[in-house]
């Protein structure tokens, strides 16, 4: 795995006089495991670098560009070359939006060190959002930076898996305390924002009363620099870093009193480590640098003096306090690369993960009306059957009926308890972390959810199905591809029981699949074939059906066919529910009637059109019965006339019906050869399967009968 970190253009990469964040790059990427696959890109002038692998990013000044686009630009002809399966940039978020435009489908990691709303691309709300959206990580020096970023942005952003708090590290080294000068130590800029006016007066004070203390000041101000002196206080200047370190390990306190919202502070951090007694001021991150110090809740010189004195007078307390720096310190170059090679980690695993050419277990989100509240009416439906399949391959799936939550959670605040509904589909993927989100006539769940969950969880993967007939001239065609359509934009793949090939309306974006219904084991569990029975043809419906019963007055297209079809065939005996004022069956009652029953017609609501069907298919063949289909419905390219029985109009039907009725041998051969291709090629695991490997575009030999026709 390759990876390419863009420093912040003219940071100096060079032991001489590194910026902070080179130091931080150099500290942890040294002792990373990926090393070797990293490159760091930067602009730097000095010719001795890091002993890291990087590469400089020459660019020509213009009028018509900004150096930030320039560089960008540069790094992107780079990286374009490279391909990178992770790119890290570092406190420059307006990089990003520079490099979305130049680079497709890359992988990005945003590191913060500063204020993200003094940033140019992190300033306003939308932009921080555009980030998220964007971003694998985004990576905070502090809690304080994180709260910064979040300012003004609503919960579904505060609990973000994408933002992550990693502080920056230093290195502890063998300090013998006893040999600790007596030494105050200040380092930093020497202007008011670092509070050098109230360190240099309350020292002066310290100085004039312990004398046998010094101070020693290392930085510079080429503006406004503040000058104090006294003979016991040594300006040093500006120092290389190292020489800062030895200083610490010297001085037996360090003070760092800004004034300013100090996003971390390096400094703190390094005392610490290097066994001062550390006083700081209560700003910005200055607080997550240390684990035992001093705190200035108010920041002034009289405060700042007598904690100075405190610990200068009570040796105990300041040796107590040097020693639980040391002890305590857990902030090392190794934690802090651990936990940035964790991040890349799961980043790759996911890569890995997705681009194998074999199965894998996914946590899946599995959103349908599993129609719960109906108690257990429908414990057949495609939903559940679907939903074993993906059990049985070893993922881990969790149900979750949108249709029973939503009339659950309904109420004056939320009267379509939609509202309600899709928080808690967010909330739930925060918990759970799906791989991949199924959704089966999902119609509640909001377009506006999909995309937020897209742009929360950058691996995930949301797939469809659909069942109800797409016929243009077929009932609610309107609506039904309204619902195909709605949540299109936020797919990885549709599953239909039509063949698309018939659909010229269906999104281009998204890959479009046919999948049959699907029959279970554990749910079609009749061998009808082996058995005698007294019933010719069935036949059930359940259009026009409210709460389980027959809704008054309400027709179906289909009532027309059926009365011609019984009227042509006296002599059959047929077993009709849903139509004429008998009422629906539902559940068990379903299975033991159509345990008599010889035929099931598998009659679809609208025109026939290619390959669908509702899932009375799967009940009628699954069980055994013979299935009679209209032959316009293609299912002659899946099953010969020894597994279906094929019919071209009315006559034809009642003719092949009556021929089955008397013929108990042919009418077992084809119950049992249809329920035997049916169930080994149509069943629930391989429509799973086939689900999984077409959304995750994993290569399979697996062959699926009605995909590879």
């Amino acid at each position: 795995m390759k990876i390419s970190i863009l420093l912040p253009l003219k940071e100096n990469f060079s032991p001489k006089y590194p910026g902070a964040v080179s130091l931080f790059i150099n500290d942890t990427l040294k002792i990373s495991k990926y090393k070797k696959n990293t490159v760091v890109y930067g602009n730097t002038n000095f010719k001795k670098k890091f002993k890291l692998k990087y590469k400089n990013i020459n660019i020509k000044k213009s009028i018509f560009k900004s150096q930030n686009r320039s560089y960008a630009e540069e790094f992107a002809k780079l990286e374009d070359k490279r391909k990178s399966d992770l790119i890290e940039i570092h406190n420059r978020p307006i990089y990003l939006n520079y490099l979305i435009k130049l680079l497709e489908n890359r992988n990005y990691i945003l590191y913060f060190h500063n204020d993200p709303l003094t940033m140019n691309g992190s300033r306003s709300i939308s932009d921080r959002i555009f980030l998220l959206k964007n971003c694998y990580k985004i990576i905070f020096n502090s809690h304080w930076s994180k709260r910064k970023y979040l300012e003004g942005m609503n919960n579904d952003h505060v609990n973000s898996e994408k933002l992550i708090v990693i502080n920056q590290s230093a290195q502890t080294s063998k300090v013998n305390l006893k040999s600790k000068k007596k030494i105050v130590t200040f380092v930093g800029k020497l202007n008011k924002s670092k509070g050098y006016d109230i360190f240099g007066n309350a020292i002066i004070k310290i100085l004039n009363k312990n004398k046998n203390w010094k101070s020693i000041v290392v930085g510079d101000e080429p503006r406004d620099k503040l000058q104090f002196n006294h003979k016991q206080l040594i300006n040093l200047g500006f120092l290389k870093h190292q020489d800062v370190i030895n200083i610490y390990k010297k001085s037996s306190i360090a003070v760092i009193c800004s004034r300013w919202e100090e996003p971390f502070g390096r400094t703190s951090l390094e005392a610490s480590a290097n066994g001062c007694a550390v006083i700081i001021s209560d700003r910005g991150g200055l607080k997550e640098t240390i684990t035992n110090g001093v705190i200035l809740k108010k920041l002034n010189q009289k405060n700042l003096f007598n904690e100075i004195q405190s610990l200068i007078k009570n040796e105990d307390k300041r040796i107590n306090l040097q020693r639980l720096s040391l002890k305590n310190f857990y902030l090392t170059h190794s934690y802090v690369s651990n936990l940035i090679d964790k991040i890349r980690d799961q980043k790759f695993k996911l890569i890995k993960k997705f681009n194998i050419k074999k199965n894998i277990s996914l946590r899946i989100l599995h959103i349908t009306n599993f129609n719960e509240r109906h108690d257990g009416r429908l414990f057949f439906n495609t939903g559940r059957r679907i939903n074993n399949g993906f059990i049985r391959l070893g993922n881990s799936v969790l149900e979750f009926s949108d249709r029973d939550i939503q009339k659950n959670y309904k109420s004056y605040s939320d009267l379509s308890g939609s509202k309600s509904l899709n928080e808690k589909i967010r909330k739930t993927c925060f918990n759970f972390k799906p791989d991949l989100i199924v959704l089966g006539h999902a119609d509640l769940v909001s377009p506006d959810t999909l995309s937020q969950l897209k742009d929360e969880y950058s691996h995930l993967k949301i797939a469809q199905w659909f069942l109800d007939p797409l016929n243009i001239k077929g009932p609610d065609f309107i609506k039904n591809k309204k619902r195909i359509l709605d949540k299109s934009k936020f797919l990885d793949s549709n599953f239909i029981t039509t063949s698309p090939d018939v659909l010229n309306f269906l999104p281009k974006n998204v890959n479009n699949f046919f999948i049959p219904n699907p029959t279970d084991p554990s749910i079609e569990t009749l061998n009808n074939f082996e058995k005698n029975c007294t019933n010719d043809v069935f036949f059930a419906l359940s259009h026009g059906v409210h709460r389980g019963s027959l809704k008054y007055r309400v027709r179906d297209d289909r009532e027309k066919f059926i009365k011609k079809l019984i009227n042509a065939s006296k002599d059959i005996k047929y077993d009709i529910f849903g139509l004429n004022n008998i009422q629906p069956i539902w559940a068990d009652h379903y299975f033991k009637t159509i345990s008599n029953s010889k035929m099931g017609l598998n009659l679809s609501r609208g025109s026939p059109i290619k390959y669908y069907s509702s899932d009375r298919i799967t009940q009628i063949t699954g069980n055994g019965l013979v299935t009679l289909i209209d032959e316009k419905t293609g299912y002659k390219d899946f099953f010969t006339d020894k597994e279906m029985v094929f019919y071209s109009d009315i006559n034809d039907l009642s003719e092949k019906i009556s021929k089955i009725s008397r013929d108990e041998k042919l009418r077992k051969s084809i119950g049992k050869r249809g329920k035997k291709k049916y169930t080994k090629y149509f069943n629930s695991n391989l429509v799973a399967d086939f689900i999984i490997n077409k959304t995750f575009d994993i290569n399979t030999k697996k062959k699926y009968l009605w995909h590879d026709k």
